[in-house]
């Protein structure tokens, strides 16, 4: 595998495949919408691996949120950027990957966007503004324990005894959750657009929504986000896997010692093999008027 190198004006970092199979994919990396960076495991470990099994890896290093008051930035890189300024960056990043897609030795039929947590709501928010402008869309979506929901629904009673087992896992409850949200959208969220909360999406906005790959932890309190978005994919009439990766707290990706981090890699490496040029290609649903939502973005 070639060495990762700068692109796109140091928009992206490029992984190239050690033996190209076509695929490609658009990549971020999680941290609150305020935090996190290129060289995090669940950034730069992801891919690294998946460049080493053949898919090409553009990691976006999109601009972050204000580090909020009272939140422990313990040293970690932050912004002052609200929406949709890191949604505008994956777009760009998802727009050089596929002008660019021959020079990178991809098949431009088989690319994929995904990211982990606040990049998995970073991703799925992207490919509706994409379904929006009626503009080239993923293959493949791949959200790893996304969060995608600002107002959170209360976990069910299994995740709730799981939670109070492990406090240290009860890192996402529905205040911390709408205290994030709001300092990534720099107001209140309930005039936020579906670019920023995708989960709010109806049948109608995920009608041409591509096929989706949903990894979620297991004591983890964002499960439920990930669990609502893919019932409403299902309802919507789309394909979408969820799978819960036993024994995982959020993050366990940025944890590549864990034997989950590695499960969850073999089960990214499966579905982007997989893919074809006439899979990726989205088929036709009943559901394709324009959606009426207001989606006016939030100052």
């Amino acid at each position: 595998m070639s060495e990762p190198y700068s692109a796109a004006d140091g928009l992206v970092r490029v992984y190239p495949a050690r033996e190209p199979n076509g695929t490609g994919l658009v990549w971020a990396h999680g941290g609150a919408f305020a935090f996190g960076d290129l060289d995090m495991p669940e950034s730069d470990w992801v891919a690294s691996q998946l460049a080493a099994r053949g898919t090409t890896v553009a990691s976006v290093d999109y601009r972050l949120a204000p580090v909020a008051e009272g939140w422990d930035a313990a040293g970690r890189r932050s912004g002052g950027h609200h929406y949709p300024a890191a949604s505008d960056d994956m777009l760009a990043a998802w727009s050089w990957v596929v002008d660019n897609a021959g020079r990178l030795r991809i098949d431009g039929d088989r690319i994929a966007l995904g990211g982990t947590s606040a990049g998995g709501n970073l991703a799925a928010g992207a490919t509706l503004r994409l379904i929006e402008r009626r503009a080239a869309l993923p293959a493949l979506v791949l959200l790893a324990y996304p969060t995608l929901l600002a107002v959170q629904p209360a976990p069910d009673p299994a995740l709730r005894a799981a939670l109070d087992a492990q406090p240290e896992a009860d890192r996402f409850g529905a205040d911390m959750v709408r205290a994030m949200y709001e300092n990534y959208l720099g107001g209140p969220v309930d005039r936020a657009p579906l670019g920023a909360i995708p989960g709010l999406a109806r049948p109608v906005d995920l009608a041409q929504f591509p096929p989706t790959l949903i990894v979620n932890g297991d004591v983890d309190e964002l499960r439920v986000s990930g669990e609502a978005f893919a019932a409403a994919l299902r309802a919507a009439g789309r394909s979408v896997d969820v799978v819960t990766e036993t024994g995982t707290e959020h993050g366990h990706l940025n944890r590549p010692h864990e034997v989950a981090a590695s499960v969850t890699i073999d089960r990214f490496v499966t579905r982007l093999a997989a893919l074809t040029v006439a899979s990726s290609r989205p088929a036709p649903h009943p559901l394709t008027s324009p959606s009426t939502r207001q989606n006016t973005p939030v100052a």
